[in-house]
């Protein structure tokens, strides 16, 4: 048996596969080393996966999660994942976006982008990622994303960019005052997630002008900051995440304005992922 885990910073999908084919799937919260630390990555696996699980013994497991990208981090996880599960051949700790050029292309080349709680993007050859534009997280990158999709909203409204009603419909709809938000956003921990759990207000109200605009221009900056960085006149460019699924229309609209063809637009890697490692 195998185990496949995609973890982004607000959930994680984990699917077991049984000669080939995917027998469970079990969803916990998100996992990144860069804001977690391995003991709290390690007691996530044990109390709320493991109980889930039929085994712990498995021939490999393959994990891609955001945060991944460098050696102490891939190590850390791999640690976490080692102290509870038997492994018999192998555990592949990976990137998110290789996940997602994976899950989205398989074994043609393209151009992979997430649009998810983060952003992130890369030319992918068929094989592996030949090319990345550093997202640079929500502070000073992530266009388009969730996180920073609620950041401009928030921004925006608190600084009476947007109609007092607007404002006050926000503040109804999430039960929040502007001091409550300033203290989820500096003060508490995965300001990123709060952020992003808000970014769905955006989508109710999406035929507001003001709004509308917001997102346009943050799919915008995503495509020219990352995207127009590779060969998109030749490839194609794939996107997966919550962000990309729900708001597709208008990020293919914003697409066509930059001569930029898309392909796939999917919510989660996971049935690329089967599919690749079936």
């Amino acid at each position: 048996m195998r185990l496949i885990a995609d973890s982004g910073s607000t959930k994680t999908d984990w699917c077991l596969l049984q000669n080939g084919n995917p027998v469970l799937r079990i969803y916990t919260k998100g996992t990144n080393p860069f804001f977690q630390s391995e003991e709290e990555i390690s007691q996530e696996i044990a109390t709320a996966l493991l109980p889930q699980l039929q085994t712990d013994q498995f021939s490999a497991v393959y994990f891609y999660g955001a945060g991944c990208g460098f050696p102490d981090k891939i190590e850390m996880v791999r640690r976490a994942i080692a102290s509870h599960l038997k492994i018999a051949e192998t555990i592949e700790v990976s990137t998110d976006m290789l996940a997602a050029a994976r899950g989205l292309c398989g074994h043609e080349a393209g151009i992979a982008c997430i649009l998810g709680t983060g952003s992130n993007s890369c030319f992918y050859d068929s094989e592996k990622i030949t090319d990345n534009v550093s997202p640079l997280g929500y502070i000073l990158g992530d266009e388009g994303s969730g996180a920073v999709l609620g950041k401009l909203l928030v921004g925006d409204l608190l600084k009476n960019q947007m109609s007092p009603e607007l404002k006050e419909k926000f503040l109804t709809t999430y039960n929040l005052t502007p001091g409550e938000i300033i203290d989820r956003v500096y003060r508490q921990p995965f300001p990123n997630r709060f952020l992003a759990s808000l970014s769905p207000f955006l989508l109710q109200n999406i035929t507001e002008p003001t709004i509308r605009n917001l997102v346009s221009q943050s799919f915008r900056s995503f495509l020219v900051r990352n995207v127009m960085q590779y060969d998109y006149s030749n490839h194609k460019v794939h996107f997966i995440g919550s962000v990309a699924y729900h708001y597709q229309e208008l990020l293919k609209e914003v697409a066509r304005e930059l001569g930029i063809q898309v392909g796939n637009i999917i919510q989660s890697p996971m049935e690329g992922l089967i599919s690749y490692h079936a």
